[in-house]
């Protein structure tokens, strides 16, 4: 097997934490161990045997998530070290060599990489940015003429990373109804669930065709990526098969986490949880958005889901190239667009607290200042 660097993930993981202004992420920012939890809990959690855990998830954490998706029952969920590791399974449990995959694009480029390092043949059903109106669109007659009977499997990610875009029940049904006439599955990471921006709920794929997988973690809009605890919803045969995969991979999740991604999903605290993410968030993309509003050679379409937007700029420089100046010269890290196969963009995210991002927006602009500066001498 050979497989493709993942570039988005080795560029942030290379520089996250050597650069002073961090807007690459596309989370909120993490939340504190005494944060999550109340002070009558700490005696639980420093008691707690650092043992291997259920390797599947302990059956109280796998009823906690069973209790988001209607219908689901314990034996739906598999509890993964992250979401990426959910991805991993999913697709290795699906996916054999020969068999071809459809995946929305742009896209958190992971299963691009490990379906074609499965041997599939992978085509990209394009999100198009329309920014003189304003939206991202996906056009349905594309995917029905792209799926077929040797099409093993499709994959979202709703709301979308890197556009915010969120595909709604019709066009979800239409997804299911056209996977359904080839025996298709259909694979959803439904991880920026909860960090929709106008507090409006992202409906899942789970219950609309009997060939999905609904993929999510407590990385993003929960603010709580340290854990690195998520899970594959599925049918309960299909699940046993990722269990399977799981045994090679990382076996079982923490114990630590298990028990805090217990705490987490609580319904009041996760409430409580989901609405300090969009408190943050509404009052953070606005600041963006003014931001964007000062720079005529700037625009974007605003993000109705996740902590991040897609910027075009109007300068012939390569995105990489413009996040390796703000890198070296600006100690501040984003994300190229070509990442996503979107050269002349770039990803922002605003979910950290609102000092960071104001700096880092401020440092950007010392960068544009001077590429304008450049082009009118």
């Amino acid at each position: 097997m050979q497989i493709e660097p993942f570039v988005m993930e080795r560029w942030q993981s290379t520089f996250e934490h050597d650069v002073e202004l961090n807007l690459s992420d596309s989370g909120v920012q993490p939340l504190r161990v005494d944060e999550l939890l109340e002070p009558g809990e700490y005696e639980e959690l420093l008691s707690q045997q650092l043992i291997y855990t259920q390797s599947n998830g302990t059956p109280e954490l796998r009823d906690r998530i069973a209790a988001l998706y209607p219908g689901a029952e314990r034996e739906n969920i598999e509890v993964t070290n992250g979401g990426s590791e959910a991805n991993l399974i999913s697709a290795w449990s699906i996916v054999e060599p020969g068999d071809e995959v459809v995946i929305q694009t742009p896209n958190y480029m992971q299963l691009w990489g490990v379906t074609r390092a499965l041997g599939a043949e992978v085509k990209a059903w394009q999100l198009r940015p329309d920014l003189d109106g304003g939206s991202w669109n996906l056009d349905f007659d594309e995917l029905e003429a792209m799926v077929g009977p040797e099409t093993r499997m499709i994959a979202l990610c709703n709301p979308n990373n890197p556009a915010g875009s969120i595909m709604n029940e019709s066009e979800l049904d239409r997804v299911a109804e056209i996977a359904s006439r080839h025996g298709t599955w259909i694979l959803v990471d439904e991880i920026y669930h909860g960090a929709e921006l106008d507090g409006s709920k992202t409906p899942t794929m789970w219950g609309r065709y009997d060939r999905v997988i609904v993929t999510n973690s407590l990385s993003k809009a929960y603010g709580l990526p340290g854990l690195r605890l998520g899970w594959i919803l599925g049918p309960s045969e299909t699940i046993d098969r990722c269990w399977g995969r799981h045994d090679y991979t990382s076996i079982a999740p923490g114990a630590l986490s298990d028990l805090l991604a217990e705490k987490a999903l609580q319904p009041e605290r996760r409430a409580r949880i989901l609405e300090r993410t969009r408190s943050l968030l509404t009052g953070n993309l606005q600041l963006t958005l003014d931001w964007v509003d000062r720079h005529p050679q700037l625009r974007t379409i605003k993000p109705k889901g996740g902590a991040y937007l897609m910027l075009s700029y109007d300068n012939p420089m390569n995105s990489s190239q413009m996040a390796e100046r703000l890198r070296v010269e600006k100690s501040m890290l984003l994300v190229p667009g070509d990442h996503f196969g979107m050269d002349q963009w770039v990803r922002v995210g605003f979910g950290d607290d609102t000092e960071t991002l104001t700096a880092g927006l401020d440092r950007f602009d010392e960068l544009l200042e001077e590429l304008s500066a450049r082009t009118h001498a």
